[in-house]
């Protein structure tokens, strides 16, 4: 993203916030070219990925995402004067015909079609994004500039060193990642070769824990979800990796006394049992 939103500045001064200045006052604050490399590395991205940025300032995210990685992308951003100093960026760089720019409210804005969204807002604004984010498609990734999700922990963090940063103290900035997990929660019963068999797991964000149980037999679950996988670390039963699609729930692979049950799928109970 090129800049602190001007929008989620706005946001705060109309709040009252304790630091906040009137809206004309707040600088245009771009990030640094590493910065947004970094954020984009990060991500992964690639071609056949669709960027959106949020607060897309000068463009420049999402330039760099169409330039350097092949990507398409969006650029969401409240300022007319820098949606069209965007559309010039991208016509000289030669990518507007991958990328668009819109004068947009980010929290109207349909995110559905994006496989990355990259943000440099503030922290109250991305809590409330963050059940937008959480709906989308699994593994969508999200990458943030410096502010986090609260209790929403990041997957990744990387340090890039900012020696000329304009905001705060520390001189760089905190690149954070998180990969969309699938809704896992709650009770998945087994058809086939495991058939009387049943899942039941609560997951908070990426981790889940549960059981798995099988006539007299039951197995603790704990992992965490990447996307649409989850997987349980290497202990004394193997490792197990389970594949989300919808409401089904397949063993992608498995070892030890599971190992013959790998392909076996489970569904989404519409009940309290499985009965």
């Amino acid at each position: 993203m090129a800049a602190v939103s001007l929008f989620c500045i706005g946001l705060l001064a109309l709040a009252g916030t304790a630091h906040a200045q009137p809206l004309e006052e707040v600088p245009f604050i771009t990030s640094p070219d590493n910065v947004t490399l970094e954020m984009l590395s990060s991500a992964g991205v690639k071609r056949g990925d669709h960027v959106i940025d949020l607060g897309s300032g000068d463009g420049r995210i999402v330039i760099l995402a169409a330039k350097k990685f092949e990507a398409t992308g969006l650029g969401v951003e409240i300022d007319p004067s820098l949606v069209e100093k965007s559309k010039a960026n991208a016509r000289n760089a030669g990518v507007a015909d991958k990328v668009e720019f819109r004068v947009q409210d980010l929290f109207t804005t349909d995110l559905a079609p994006a496989t990355v969204i990259t943000m440099y807002l503030l922290p109250e604004v991305n809590l409330k994004l963050r059940p937008a984010l959480l709906a989308l498609k699994p593994g969508t990734r999200i990458v943030s500039h410096d502010w986090d999700m609260g209790d929403w922990k990041p997957d990744r963090t990387t340090v890039v060193p900012v020696p000329d940063k304009a905001v705060g103290r520390e001189k760089s900035s905190k690149i954070h990642l998180w990969t969309v997990p699938a809704k896992v929660g709650g009770l998945w019963c087994a058809s086939g070769l495991l058939r009387g068999a049943s899942i039941t797991l609560t997951q908070t964000y990426q981790t889940f824990t549960g059981t798995l149980a099988w006539r007299d037999r039951t197995r603790e679950l704990a992992g965490s979800i990447s996307g649409a996988e989850l997987r349980t670390p290497a202990g004394s039963s193997g490792e197990l990796v389970l594949q989300a699609s919808g409401d089904e729930l397949r063993i992608a692979s498995a070892q030890g006394n599971l190992a013959l049950a790998q392909g076996a799928s489970f569904r989404r109970a519409s009940g309290t049992t499985c009965s």
